[in-house]
């Protein structure tokens, strides 16, 4: 490490550099490098920091860390981050004013300044919301079939929706579990096609069960998932079924509540960008970013969430007018 490459922390009154928005690997990502490149750095964590990671055991695809748990990752990320110089506050964002600079965002009743902005607030798995869910997550429920499906190999499991999510987890399932159950509660799936056709293969392969009109009421175990309980809507019987495992998979939320109306929005809530040929992670207004889940839909991976932390930390570096370290 070297001292020079910190920047000074900004005085009373003073702007930051940058104030990232999140605490996920792509905002601590973005935030180690800001600081590194010389930019004041200021990370607005909010009150359960973290991200999606927080919730999870044991992570098996983040480079060089085999087998870590996710809270662990999460807080070598922020020791780094910090490190480097960063302030780390556990407040949550409650207004934002990109009207005019230096923006403005207000956070545990205090307003901050910042001369840009990078907004990582990710986006949250949509749960059930049944008996069991919560104390079990992380203990045979999941909603990342390409993060946890191997710690399922040769095991029973069950898929909850009926979109493309659903099929891709039930899919990637296959290459592991012994049994997949597609649980939904109506009798057709809303997917694509494309992907309708290929579940449907499964399933004559003998690969993929579907349970059609149905929906999860509980989740039974106590360290860990035994069975669901599983109520039909023809008749309201209830059975109990006993799975090691169940893939929610009813979509996610981008976190963007306090930025409707501030920054561009695509149709489902996610933050749009706005590339151009000199910055890749800019929105529709100069001087504020977006990394991570919370305008990437499609991959939602630890590791291409801090690549894209890194990706609009190399932004605000550039529109800042700093020196970029060549690492």
């Amino acid at each position: 490490m070297k001292q020079e490459l910190f920047a000074a922390k900004p005085g009373a009154g003073q702007a930051w550099d940058v104030v990232i928005v999140g605490s996920g690997p792509a905002a601590l990502t973005a935030a180690i490098y800001t600081t590194r490149g010389a930019a004041s750095t200021l990370v607005l964590g909010g009150e359960k920091w973290g991200g999606q990671l927080m919730l999870t055991t044991t992570v098996d695809n983040f480079p060089a860390l085999p087998g870590i748990q996710g809270p662990d990752l999460m807080q070598k990320m922020r020791e780094h981050a910090v490190q480097f110089g960063a302030e780390f506050i556990e407040k949550n964002v409650e207004a934002v004013d990109f009207s005019g600079k230096p923006f403005k965002l207000t956070a545990g009743g205090q307003e901050y300044l910042a001369s840009s902005v990078i907004v990582a607030t990710g986006a949250d798995t949509k749960w059930l919301g049944v008996p069991g869910e919560d104390k079990l997550i992380g203990r045979g429920v999941s909603s990342c079939a390409p993060c946890d499906a191997p710690f399922f190999k040769g095991k029973a499991v069950a898929v909850v929706g009926g979109g493309d999510s659903a099929m891709e987890e039930a899919l990637v399932l296959t290459k592991y579990a012994s049994q997949v159950a597609i649980i939904h509660r109506r009798d057709k799936f809303r997917a694509s096609e494309a992907m309708q056709k290929k579940v449907f293969e499964q399933e004559k392969a003998g690969k993929i069960k579907m349970i059609w009109n149905s929906e999860v009421v509980e989740m039974l175990g106590d360290e860990k998932l035994t069975a669901l309980k599983v109520k039909n809507n023809q008749d309201n019987s209830v059975s109990e079924m006993p799975f090691d495992g169940v893939f929610v998979a009813i979509g996610h939320s981008p976190s963007t509540n306090v930025f409707r109306g501030k920054v561009n929005l695509d149709e489902k809530g996610y933050v749009k960008t706005t590339p151009s040929e000199r910055f890749l992670m800019s929105t529709n207004i100069p001087g504020i970013f977006v990394s991570g889940d919370v305008h990437d839909y499609l991959y939602r991976q630890a590791i291409t969430a801090a690549g894209f932390g890194c990706m609009a930390a190399l932004d605000v570096l550039k529109y800042l007018d700093k020196d970029v370290p060549n690492w």
